[in-house]
């Protein structure tokens, strides 16, 4: 059966179809997006970089970042549901990666989508500003009449001409306090100095691997630079269910330097390192876990990921490939380096990955946690403003409710840094928390001149700081659902994008479930059940 549906998939690419709406990007908001088109009664493809449904939600990302679980709705609150009938319990946040996937099959399958896996975009064909067909990296080719980016990357946005912004805005640009560079960063950080020099005090030498050669910079300051990546981990201690999770192919231990002066450092300091100052480990169904970034060196890659938003795709495979070898590395080195205090080398050799998850890589997730990539420039920009109720959008399509968070940016030689001077220091991170706030539509929509037949729910018009809020994957689920019921509205009355009555709009998307406006809760009670609140280290 996979074989022939293959090979069916492959001939949609030779036959040329014109469908109503093509939807790039099969992560989770691009099935939500694909499915809320289809059951509009209109023709779907759903082109797919990866060969995988459901993007983070399905790649490792088990443990739910909501913020507020009452303003999803919609379809992105049936998947939470689907997903919980398969543990015989109403609705579940945190679950298996191979549980979501067969949601997001399942999904798929209902809505009779046509589903073009394992293709990415290389071109856009467009006129007069619309988008007629996108060019496939094997040469196909897909025509449509309305098109929705709800990659990660942002591919079919920029192609299309579509400006958008990378990194981080200056403070000034848009009144943001939290933007640019940072002036200090608390969380993440080396709890003891670590000198960055491969040869320890002497800088003639040159620093160590992992450490950005920049200066701090002046506080507010913008950069081209992204906040890091890193994989979602689904581990076990299960021994029937755990295979070994082996160092990469090229383990160099000098890459790990800074991890072993740190676990003397902190040894000299008094401190007794315990493994779990290193991991954020969620614990998931079946004995399983969502391994996260924790503390001054983790799974996070600071400053490998600079050149992915815009780069082509052999840079990023470069770079996917790049972080797996860095994470796998790190495991490595705390089973058998002999600064590593022997109970974290014991626990490190207690994990493996899942033999039932991500079988056809061996265990390791399908997806790179992309946290960050292009953000388009479109009619109207999400800022620090909206997510802390200063300014409100009436056009929602949509709410956030996740603390704006940014993982840390740069690892840099500090100067005059709080531990010692000369000593590193990650910058970049922030975590400050927000109440629910909406997501205009004029966000997911380019300017008109640009193009006026794409939505762009994922990479939408947000800055770095915002979108740090924004980035959730049930955010990014319930934004599809509204791009491609939008895109329906808009093919149905012979509109552009921009054209869209969103009072129209506002009413359908509430008739499906979704959640446009919050109302606080009134009591304790009432605010635990609603109300997700994480410990600061437990960002996404």
């Amino acid at each position: 059966v996979p074989a022939r549906l293959a090979s069916a998939r492959r001939d949609l690419l030779r036959v040329r179809v014109t469908y109503d709406v093509c939807v790039y990007g099969g992560i989770a908001g691009g099935v939500t997006a694909a499915v809320a088109a289809a059951r509009q009664g209109k023709t779907v493809v759903l082109v797919n970089p990866g060969r995988h449904l459901g993007g983070l939600t399905s790649g490792g990302l088990g443990a739910t970042d909501i913020g507020n679980e009452a303003v999803v709705g919609g379809l992105a609150r049936d998947v939470y549901r689907r997903i919980g009938r398969a543990y015989g319990r109403d609705e579940v946040f945190r679950f298996e990666p191979h549980v979501a996937e067969r949601v997001f099959e399942t999904l798929s399958a209902e809505a009779h989508l046509s589903v073009v896996p394992g293709r990415r975009v290389t071109a856009v064909r467009a006129a007069g500003g619309r988008i007629s067909s996108l060019q496939l990296d094997d040469g196909g080719a897909i025509e449509a009449r309305a098109f929705i980016d709800s990659s990660y990357e942002g591919d079919v946005m920029a192609l299309a001409g579509v400006r958008y912004a990378v990194g981080r805005e200056p403070v000034a640009q848009y009144g943001e306090s939290l933007n640019g560079v940072r002036a200090e960063t608390p969380h993440h950080q080396f709890e003891a100095p670590v000198d960055p020099f491969v040869t320890s005090g002497d800088p003639r030498n040159g620093l160590l691997p992992c450490v950005q050669d920049e200066a701090p910079g002046e506080a507010g300051r913008g950069d081209g630079h992204i906040q890091a990546y890193n994989f979602r981990l689904c581990l076990t201690r299960a021994a029937g269910n755990r295979r070994p999770l082996d160092p990469p192919s090229a383990y160099d231990p000098r890459r790990y330097e800074i991890l072993g002066r740190y676990f003397a450092a902190l040894v000299a300091a008094g401190r007794s390192p315990r493994f779990s100052d290193f991991f954020l480990i969620v614990e998931m169904p079946n004995g399983k876990t969502d391994f996260n970034n924790r503390g001054g060196f983790s799974t996070d890659h600071i400053g490998a990921n600079w050149e992915y938003p815009d780069g082509d795709h052999a840079t990023r495979d470069r770079i996917w490939r790049d972080h797996e070898s860095y994470t796998r590395g790190i495991f490595h080195f705390l089973r058998t380096d002999p600064r590593v205090p022997a109970n974290v080398r014991r626990e490190a050799e207690a994990w493996g990955l899942c033999r039932d998850e991500f079988p056809d890589t061996g265990g390791w997730p399908h997806q790179l946690y992309v946290r960050e990539g292009r953000r388009m420039l479109g009619r109207y920009v999400v800022t620090q403003a909206d997510c802390q109720g200063a300014r409100r959008a009436d056009d929602a399509v949509g709410m956030g409710a996740y603390t704006m968070d940014s993982h840390n940016i740069r690892r840099i030689v500090h100067p005059d840094g709080p531990a010692r001077p000369g000593a590193l220091r990650n910058e970049g991170d922030v975590q400050i928390g927000v109440a629910p706030y909406p997501i205009s539509y004029r966000a997911i929509t380019p300017r008109a001149e640009e193009c006026r037949n794409l939505l762009v729910p994922v990479c939408l018009s947000a800055t770095h700081i915002a979108h740090g809020s924004i980035r959730m994957e049930p955010v990014f689920m319930v934004l599809g659902e509204s791009a491609g019921v939008a895109a329906c509205r808009a093919l149905d009355a012979g509109k552009d994008v921009q054209e869209v009555d969103v009072a129209a709009l506002q009413r359908d998307l509430r008739q499906m479930g979704q959640i446009l406006e919050f109302t606080p809760p009134t009591g304790p009670r009432e605010w635990a059940h609603h109300y997700h609140i994480y410990e600061s280290e437990t960002s996404s």
